[in-house]
């Protein structure tokens, strides 16, 4: 279950308040709950910080050795909208650990990583490198501002985006927005009474969802109540809801 607890709780939460916390259910076909997370996001007049903490619940949490990660951002404040400064990911399962933190210059607009891998505690790798694309967000600021950087939330659009975390994908994102028509799928899956619907595409190989498409539900506060990833793995599909 690398990497989809956290997929699935990546979403816009609006900036209006000072602190927010989302906690999410996130439940898998015919193997019921397989994980929790939970997101807090502090904002004040010049910096932020998010915090996310996820983890295998169930049968998962046996499958993938009690897997774990805690993804954070911290950065300032630019015309009411987050920028990022640092971004890291923790991840454990059994007895490894592997850290990746980013440093973003924006006057050079560069972004350095350093990843360290431990084994039983012990360090195992050590690297350091310069990305090839430089962003002003990170995964987790991209996905909180997006309620804000997409103006017309009725119009049908297809956007790409940058933020630092997106190796894979030399640091692109893809956001399709349905047009009034196009909501009736998202509906279906995802229930009515949502402010804006959107679809993100996260490029990754353990995704067999159309490239990785992840549906949102994002209410009137801009907080995802409900994201859905179709047909994962042939086991049915992936739904994140929010229980707080």
């Amino acid at each position: 279950m690398k990497r989809i607890l956290l997929a699935l709780i990546l979403a816009s939460i609006s900036l209006a308040a000072k602190e927010i916390h989302a906690d999410y259910s996130i439940s898998f076909g015919i193997f019921g709950e397989v994980g929790q997370a939970k997101a807090k996001l502090v904002k004040g007049e010049k910096n932020y910080t998010i915090r996310i903490d996820a983890e295998a619940r169930g049968m998962a949490k046996s499958l993938s050795s009690d897997h774990k990660e805690t993804h954070s951002s911290k950065g300032h404040i630019e015309d009411g909208i987050m920028v990022s400064d640092e971004y890291e990911t923790l991840v454990t399962y059994g007895s490894k650990k592997e850290i990746k933190h980013y440093t973003i210059d924006h006057k050079n607009k560069k972004v350095t990583l350093v990843k360290q891998k431990y084994k039983r505690g012990k360090l195992v790798k050590n690297e350091t490198k310069l990305l090839g694309y430089y962003a002003k967000d990170d995964l987790l600021t991209l996905y909180f501002n997006i309620y804000h950087l997409v103006k017309d939330k009725d119009k049908k659009a297809d956007y790409i985006f940058k933020a630092v975390g997106a190796e894979k994908q030399k640091g692109k994102l893809e956001v399709k927005v349905p047009d009034s028509k196009g909501r009736e799928k998202y509906i279906k899956d995802l229930g009515s009474g949502a402010d804006w619907y959107v679809t993100a595409i996260i490029y990754q190989k353990i995704f067999s969802s159309n490239k990785g498409e992840l549906y949102l539900a994002v209410d009137k506060e801009g907080i995802t109540s409900k994201a859905i990833l179709k047909d994962v793995l042939l086991y049915g599909d992936i739904l994140a809801t929010r229980v707080r």
